[in-house]
């Protein structure tokens, strides 16, 4: 394995409680959970619990940009309509693509279980060669955005957002992203799917 071939994941929890020990943060376990089960190509994370303030989301997401190389970053909590939820302002601002499909999508999904899903401000933006997406904060929320809806026989009614990550990284110049796919199904066009090698 090469280390280049390694996908190097920023993960962002965005509290002002969490970050300041009153309770748990649950978003990064969650989300280290998923992708124990979703990927199969090498991968590490990098963690950062931080509070709702507007210049430390900017920084915090240009250095795991910039310095530490991240090439896809996950962020969770401080995206509703609150005085304090300022994470989609700072990943904008810090943008230099907007990726508005992904908002969508999450908000597409979380609408099958609430209507207040229309509160959602998660926008997904490009950093450079950095993918950005912002996420729910609870786990569920989390889980049913990455993974999407499944009905009785297990098959996709809902496609969830990571469908769609790998290739977005491949078109950016990030590594060669491979799912275990009764997890998430990643989705290329025929032309830009590697065969394994044989062995």
């Amino acid at each position: 394995m090469n280390i280049d071939d390694t996908l190097i994941i920023g993960l962002a929890s965005i509290s002002d409680r969490a970050s300041q020990g009153v309770y748990r943060d649950e978003g990064i376990p969650a989300l280290e959970d998923f992708f124990t089960r979703a990927l199969t190509s090498p991968w590490r994370t990098l963690t950062r619990l931080i509070p709702d303030e507007q210049p430390v989301i900017e920084a915090t997401l240009k250095e795991l940009a910039d310095d530490q190389g991240c090439h896809l970053i996950l962020t969770t909590g401080g995206t509703g309509p609150a005085p304090r939820d300022v994470t989609p302002e700072a990943t904008t601002a810090v943008a230099t693509k907007m990726m508005p499909g992904f908002g969508e999508q999450m908000r597409q999904i979380s609408l099958n279980f609430v209507p207040t899903a229309i509160l959602s401000r998660q926008v997904a933006v490009i950093r450079n060669r950095t993918l950005i997406i912002n996420l729910p904060g609870q786990p569920k929320s989390i889980r049913e955005t990455l993974e999407g809806l499944r009905d009785a026989e297990g098959r996709h009614t809902v496609h969830g957002i990571f469908a769609a990550v790998p290739y977005c990284i491949d078109l950016i110049g990030g590594p060669y992203i491979v799912t275990a796919e009764a997890v998430v199904k990643a989705f290329r066009p025929k032309s830009a799917i590697r065969q394994k090698a044989a062995g």
